[in-house]
């Protein structure tokens, strides 16, 4: 199963994040299947490629509790 989940990048105390679809039994830092979007918490910016994540639930993809959260702020869905 695929998830739209964030990937922790940036440096210490300064984290930024990047939304990808990923498979379930991976790791948070492992391989992902494709970035589709970014997050910075510090300076709440955010970035969606919208037909990518749209593409990607469609095919039955489940974003996590918090991207879901990113997702209905950026109205999404």
């Amino acid at each position: 199963m695929v998830k739209l989940r964030l990937k922790r990048c940036g440096r210490k105390q300064r984290a930024v994040y990047r939304i990808i679809a990923i498979d379930v039994r991976a790791r948070r830092e492992g391989r992902d299947l494709h970035k589709v979007g970014f997050y910075d918490p510090i300076k709440n910016q955010t970035y969606l490629n919208v037909p990518a994540i749209l593409d990607f639930i469609q095919k039955g993809a489940q974003p996590t509790e918090t991207v879901y959260d990113i997702l209905k702020r950026a109205e999404v869905f």
